[in-house]
């Protein structure tokens, strides 16, 4: 026999119920805790982007270079799923606003597979290639693709998680208010 009962409860079970207390008290703030995203909402907006420079040896980017214009700063790799289905609607976001700066930074490890994809698909951005994620890290980035909106003054204003659609009028119009 079994030491499991599958049967029906015991009878003295029967009659035992939680509190609803026991869901305002435990389960509510639990699943409010569990909500809490703060994707686009980071601990750094609204204050000054890390400084980074990164040389890969076929370019350089040093983000203190910008200053005086606004900034998206993309985290991406060319192995990402997300980060491919981004990318046409980001170059459309570069050739319909040309004073937008956006600096691409790859954290790509195959220098090879990174020239090539950069290729294939025609990439006009500023781009890098930083397999040691050191800006990244500064960003605190661990997923791919997150973008942040730097506004002139060298401040971050938004984090996008994930892959975006940058011709969404929301996104254009955030943009301009910059």
């Amino acid at each position: 026999m079994s030491p499991f009962r599958f049967g029906p409860v015991a009878p003295y079970y029967r009659d035992v119920r939680f509190p609803r207390c026991f869901f305002f008290v435990f389960l509510l703030p639990l699943a409010l805790l569990s909500a809490c995203n703060r994707g686009a909402h980071p601990a750094q907006t609204n204050k000054p982007a890390p400084d980074f420079t990164v040389t890969d040896g076929a370019s350089t980017v040093h983000l203190a270079s910008y200053r005086g214009q606004v900034v998206l700063v993309n985290f991406w790799a060319t192995w990402c799923e997300p980060c491919i289905v981004e990318l046409p609607s980001l170059l459309e976001l570069h050739r319909d606003q040309p004073n937008l700066v956006i600096l691409a930074v790859s954290i790509d490890e195959d220098p090879d597979a990174y020239a090539q994809f950069i290729a294939r698909r025609h990439v006009d951005l500023i781009t890098v290639r930083d397999p040691s994620q050191s800006a990244a890290k500064l960003f605190h980035t661990d997923m791919w693709p997150e973008t942040y909106v730097i506004d002139r003054k060298g401040i971050i204003r938004s984090k996008f998680v994930g892959a975006q659609d940058w011709s969404s009028p929301e996104i254009r119009a955030f943009l301009k208010t910059l």
